[in-house]
């Protein structure tokens, strides 16, 4: 019997503080609680050295394993699970304490739903469309046990886990400041977005849809390294599903606060966000907004409508009957913004997994609008680029069944020259233009403030 070493470290209050320690070797993969800024999240996971790894780009699928690489037909979902039986030995004994036993950890970019739409496929640009390795180590950090442990399965040889030890306890020098070389500027102009939005109302007057998540990209030039970036980032708008990725000269920094999917013991959750509003400066004004939102009925609609798709995606790779709403609009409060938060659960069939769970449901109906399909033909009709990365999914999924998965948003792709972020919200019946696209650049203000002061207030001056 395979048996994993679980080898106890050092608690860090922050977990940054291993990750920059081993950041510097090949795949390096931080899924972060952002503690001790969040207090939402419970367990960090950070890794690196894959031992293998998916890629899907341009369209095309391919893998690298034992030396080799190749191209591989089908959907990347079903290629990846395929190499995780693969790689999965059987008659390994795992630790059951910790969430995540070695698999698969990596982005699935929003084109991957192309294939749902019927959409042409559009090219993310510089960062793949599909980026997962496959780890044989991990360190997990638990901050409601104050505990840390590395994890390595038999994939790991001895000499690789000495070395992975030994940086785990050596010191680190700060990383090279991250600065902006240029405005950021918006992929539509405020004409540009008015028209769009038009077209969207037609949509939703005749009927065709109901709502549709709409974005426009805000892009500026670089320099340094993007660590840095997310570092300051993270102190500003810490989120309990952030993720650090970097590979070569591209990057993804979240600072996501929506759960995608999560799987433990075949029980399946998912936690819509629909309703947004930015935090008062004061007790009593921040208190208002909140109690404000809850009373929203524009955003509680909007929030029964996606757990209504929602509900029904999960229901396609659950049990029959077994599909419930824990919790509907619920308040959840971060370090910028209130958000109404529903939780839906199910528990997983036996004939299903969690990474075609991952498959039947993706993109997230909270990033898209509804119904889902028609939502997402109109996005792919009236955004000028490609998501990339945005309102895709970053996470985990173990060999032991386990998955663990966020919603990308209030995350910024970094491609060797440029970071683009993007900024969009839900457009329904009864929204109003200049409201919207004042939102669609509030929310993701925090992000660009700390990057570039004064970005928003720029844009919103430009005609």
């Amino acid at each position: 019997m395979h048996v994993q070493d679980v080898v106890p470290l050092p608690y860090l209050a922050d977990p940054c503080g291993y990750f920059a320690r081993i950041r510097h070797r090949r795949g390096a993969v931080l899924l972060d609680s952002a503690r001790p800024y969040s207090h939402e999240g419970r367990f960090d996971l950070l890794s690196s050295d894959p031992v293998a790894q998916v890629e899907s780009r341009r369209g095309i699928t391919r893998e690298w394993h034992a030396g080799r690489e190749r191209a591989a037909s089908g959907s990347p979902f079903k290629v990846l699970a395929t190499l995780l039986d693969e790689l999965a030995p059987q008659g390994w004994q795992l630790p059951g304490e910790w969430p995540f036993s070695g698999g698969a950890i990596g982005w699935f970019g929003y084109g991957l739903g192309a294939r749902l739409s019927r959409t042409p496929w559009r090219d993310p640009g510089a960062l793949p469309d599909l980026r997962v390795g496959i780890h044989g180590w991990a360190l997990m950090q638990d901050h409601e046990l104050r505990r840390s442990a590395a994890i390595f399965t038999p994939l790991v040889g001895q000499a690789l886990r000495q070395e992975i030890l030994r940086e785990l306890g050596q010191s680190t020098t700060a990383p090279e400041p991250f600065r902006t070389t240029s405005p950021f500027r918006s992929n539509m102009d405020r004409a540009g977005y008015a028209c769009a939005f038009a077209r969207i109302r037609e949509y939703i007057l005749s009927g065709d849809v109901y709502q549709v998540n709409f974005a426009q990209r805000l892009s500026a030039g670089g320099r340094g390294d993007p660590w840095e970036a997310y570092l300051r980032l993270r102190r500003r708008m810490a989120s309990p599903f952030s993720a650090f990725m970097a590979d070569g000269e591209s990057a993804l920094l979240s600072l996501s606060p929506e759960r995608f999917l999560r799987v433990s013991g075949g029980r399946v959750e998912t936690r819509p966000i629909k309703g947004t509003v930015r935090r008062g400066q004061d007790p009593e004004t921040d208190r208002a907004r909140a109690d404000a939102l809850l009373a929203s009925a524009k955003d509680r609609a909007e929030n029964v409508m996606i757990v209504d798709l929602m509900r029904n995606d999960i229901g396609r790779a659950c049990r029959t009957g077994s599909v419930h709403v824990g919790k509907l609009c619920s308040l959840e409060s971060y370090a910028n913004v209130h958000h109404l938060v529903s939780v839906v659960t199910g528990e997983l069939s036996p004939d299903e997994t969690p990474l075609s769970l991952l498959e039947h449901c993706f993109p997230g109906g909270s990033i898209t609008g509804a119904p889902k399909i028609r939502a997402m033909q109109v996005i792919d009709e009236l955004e000028p680029d490609a998501r990339s990365v945005y309102c895709g999914s970053a996470g985990y999924i173990s060999f032991d069944g386990n998955m663990d998965t966020s919603i990308t948003i209030r995350s910024l792709a970094w491609d060797g020259d440029e970071i683009h972020a993007w900024g969009g919200g839900g457009i329904v019946a009864d929204s109003a233009c200049d409201t919207e696209y004042r939102e669609s650049l509030t929310k993701v203000e925090p992000l660009l403030e700390e990057l570039q002061p004064g970005a928003i207030a720029a844009l919103l001056r430009d005609p």
